[in-house]
């Protein structure tokens, strides 16, 4: 096949002496035409390409082609022009119609023109050849108004799996398995770990361990005076008065006995208005005492406190500062009044100095606090620095391997040799404050030679090189279509449809990849059905809407069908409404709707729209057709019913001091039009005719009564047939309407007949 230009026809000669099809493919994507094309080759078929459709027009004139292949997504109308002259001077052409996704329109407009075959990207050879299979079989029109594009499962369409990702995976893993346990064995059959060594480093974890759960109990200690300070009785009021001495007198007595060192109460501007911290040496209750400090503003921890955020813990935080009075790890909780409204933080904290000093006296071995980037910021151990830093590789190194192993590393400080394990300092939620250090003296290592040092960092450094490089090769093999599958899903999520991924490979990564496409038009075909629909009917509706609209029972251009409408509408809600604000007004409407909606619904009503303070329901169209008999039937009992639910709320309005709601309900059954009423980008399905403006001036006779009321037409009891005997109904004679030359004999529907034996309305 010979291509001149992205623009121009292009033609291939037969690669047989036997006469193939004359195929003419018209896409809006060289890409996708060249796919078809090369099929067709293969074929040995006739082809010609182009992605105008004026060029197309030439060609077809000129060539007389056996099959047309267009693409739905061309711009313009030149694509349902040519499919006219097709199915006018060509209806011998076998015509298939091509589509990235669903277009609602353009599909109806293409099966409009006699389509009845359409192919789905991708195009592979099996979904090419099942179209050619429908397009020679006649493809029989379907009873749906929409093209059934997939005739098999998905799963059916999806390519084989030759080589899977388990197995390239696998084997070179396999390989290092072996490497990495015949060098274990070598490095295990040269020494024995000393017993020493063994019990020295047990030690070191269980010291580590204690010191973990030390940080544990303390906070635990913080957040139970916490709590005790927090629910004595009239530290709200003095804070909220902003009386510091009142709140000293009321904290310093628990802050005293509990031992604790800083106490902080601050009101919700994050102000202290107390502040009490114990004079280092000093005496038990030797407290300094201040407010004013503004410093808390700027932790993000008391801020969550302050917004009364909570989490999977309840509404305490933790956070370690750099004070101006020195670094301390604090416990922040909120103030409540008795209201539980807030009144302000209570912060409960200890200097990191005594945490260590008390730590160390609690497990003996010397402790380092460090901060997330590994510099110590109080420490035991006994140097002019009092410790030795992390760098910030290894810093990090711990907090991301925290659940997996623990650090250990080994120094010389003031001529003693340390073994220091280190693990994250975790608080309140699993926060990360830090790091913390335990870390005790080397008195006896058993130390193997330099030979097996060598040979067993050889060992280990090679095996790290060998899994690195795999990892690197494995990694950008399977990462690489699936970085672009991120990608495409972060397109979907912010609501592109028109995305799409690149099938290649033979794995499970690929066979990922094409449902990933499957996914995508499912998607687009659901969005398409949602934007049909709108928000305005319920899920269950929504979906019978939808399938009566798939099978053909239902058409969105309008259609006649025998239905009863049910009007009501408030009386004199206007005056009710003239004094009150707009929102109250709107909680009232809020409220009355969604007293009578429901009753609608449960008597397989649609709420067709609310206008104003009117509804607007019609039985017997959906959720499933009903017969008259069966709509009228259903909306008598569900104007009954609303009458019933509206006396029940407006005696508890009259308990609240609101006004009434006297409401009147017109019930009319005739011969409606219902379909899709709106613009092409906004429908709305609803029902006009003679019957909803009937059933409205129905409603209006209900004035008279003075109260809420009822009234239904002759139709409607006539639909009815012999359950009409089971509504109490009394003729109001004939009524004649503006607008409406045949006059109508009405009843007032007064409710249901009690049962023989029974006292009833």
């Amino acid at each position: 096949m010979n291509v001149a230009s992205n623009n121009t026809l292009t033609a291939s000669k037969p690669a047989a002496t036997r006469a193939g099809l004359r195929v003419l493919i018209l896409q809006s994507v060289l890409k996708d035409a060249a796919i078809l094309a090369g099929f067709f080759t293969k074929r040995h078929d006739q082809v010609w390409q182009t992605t105008r459709a004026a060029e197309a027009f030439a060609l077809l004139q000129r060539h007389k082609p056996d099959l047309v292949i267009i693409d739905l997504h061309l711009s313009g109308s030149g694509w349902l022009d040519l499919l006219r002259h097709l199915q006018q001077d060509c209806p011998a052409t076998g015509v298939i119609v091509t589509n990235k996704y669903p277009d609602l329109q353009r599909e109806v407009l293409a099966k409009d023109q006699g389509v009845l075959v359409f192919l789905r990207q991708p195009f592979t050879r099996p979904w090419i050849e099942r179209a050619l299979t429908r397009l020679a079989e006649g493809a029989r029109r379907d009873d749906s108004p929409l093209p059934a594009v997939r005739t098999q499962p998905i799963a059916s369409n999806l390519p084989r799996v030759r080589f899977p990702v388990g197995l390239k995976i696998t084997l070179p893993f396999i390989l290092l398995a072996l490497v990495v346990a015949a060098g274990a064995a070598y490095l295990v059959s040269r020494y024995i770990v000393d017993t020493l060594q063994g019990r020295f480093t047990g030690q070191l974890v269980d010291t580590g361990t204690l010191s973990a759960d030390w940080m544990v109990q303390q906070e635990g200690r913080q957040l139970q005076t916490l709590r005790l300070l927090a629910n004595t009785q009239g530290l709200a009021q003095a804070l909220a008065a902003g009386d510091s001495e009142s709140l000293r007198r009321l904290a310093l007595p628990i802050i005293v006995n509990n031992h604790e060192e800083s106490v902080e109460i601050i009101d919700p501007a994050g102000t202290s208005q107390l502040s009490l911290r114990h004079v280092a040496g000093g005496a038990v209750e030797s407290f300094t005492v201040t407010r004013g400090d503004t410093d808390y503003q700027q932790w993000s921890f008391v801020r969550s406190v302050l917004a009364q955020q909570t989490d999977a813990q309840g509404d305490k935080f933790a956070g370690l500062v750099h004070a101006p009075w020195g670094d301390y790890f604090y416990v922040a909780g909120p103030i409540l009044d008795a209201q539980g409204r807030l009144a302000g933080a209570l912060l409960v904290g200890v200097s990191l100095p005594t945490l260590v000093r008390d730590i160390r006296e609690t497990t003996l071995a010397q402790v380092t606090v460090y901060d997330a980037q590994g510099r110590p910021l109080a420490s035991t151990l006994p140097a002019a620095d009092g410790s030795v830093p992390l760098s910030a590789d290894q810093a990090s190194q711990i907090l991301a391997r925290q659940s997996q192993a623990s650090f250990v590393r080994d120094f010389t400080l003031a001529s003693s040799a340390y073994s220091e394990i280190i693990g994250p300092w975790t608080a309140r939620g699993g926060q990360d404050m830090g790091l913390l250090g335990s870390a005790l003296t080397r008195n006896y290592f058993a130390q193997p030679s330099t030979l097996t040092r060598v040979q067993a960092f050889g060992l280990v450094g090679a095996a790290f090189i060998i899994i690195i490089a795999l990892g690197a090769i494995l990694a950008r093999r399977i990462t690489r279509p699936l970085t672009e599958m991120v990608r495409a899903s972060s397109q979907v999520a912010l609501g592109n449809l028109q995305v799409k991924v690149d099938t290649y490979g033979d794995d499970e990564v690929a066979v990922l990849a094409h449902a990933f496409n499957y996914m995508v038009t499912g998607l687009q075909e659901g969005f398409i059905y949602h934007d049909l629909l709108g928000r305005t009917v319920s899920p269950a509706v929504r979906e019978q809407l939808r399938h009566a609209f798939a099978s053909g029972n239902l058409r969105l251009e309008g259609q006649n069908v025998l239905a009863t409408v049910l009007r009501s509408d408030i009386r004199a809600f206007t005056s009710l409404s003239e004094t009150e604000e707009p929102t109250t007004v709107m909680a009232w409407l809020n409220e009355y709707f969604g007293e009578i909606a429901p009753i609608i619904s449960a008597r397989n009503g649609v709420v067709d729209k609310f206008e104003g303070d009117a509804v607007l329901a019609f039985f017997g169209i959906l959720p499933h057709p009903l017969t008259p008999k069966e709509s009228a039937y259903q909306a008598c009992q569900a104007a009954v019913a609303m009458l019933q639910q509206i006396e029940l709320l407006n005696q508890r309005r009259t308990n609240n001091g609101k006004p009434p709601f006297v409401t009147g309900i017109g019930v009319n059954t005739g011969l409606v039009t219902a379909g899709g009423l709106g613009a092409a980008e906004r429908l709305n399905y609803t029902i006009i005719g003679d019957t909803v403006n009937t059933a409205q001036r129905l409603e209006s006779i209900t004035r008279e009564f003075g109260t809420s009321g009822i009234v239904v037409s002759e139709s409607t009891c006539a639909a009815m047939e012999e359950r009409a005997a089971e509504f109490s109904l009394e003729p109001l004679g004939i009524q004649s309407f503006k607008g409406k030359r045949d006059e109508v004999l009405v009843y007032r529907l007064r409710g249901l007949v009690a049962p023989a034996g029974t006292s009833g309305p």
